[in-house]
């Protein structure tokens, strides 16, 4: 009988799975130190980003999705 994955919780907390299964997650520099960087940076970084090719499907095992 074969076992079930387990979801690394990390990883949870990091990505968001859409509906249609694209993979979202939040762009690092965004933290601390912020006033000295550029606005329209800042902005940009605010955005989710969604994750593409052979990561997507690691992050998929590491949720116990695949």
């Amino acid at each position: 009988m074969k076992q079930k994955n387990k979801t690394k919780k990390s990883v949870a907390k990091r990505f968001k799975i859409t509906a249609t299964g694209k993979i979202l997650y939040r762009q690092q520099g965004f933290r601390h130190l912020r006033s000295k960087k550029n606005k329209k940076w800042l902005r940009r970084k605010k955005q989710m980003k969604e994750m593409l090719n052979k990561m997507k499907i690691k992050v998929l095992k590491m949720l116990g999705k695949k």
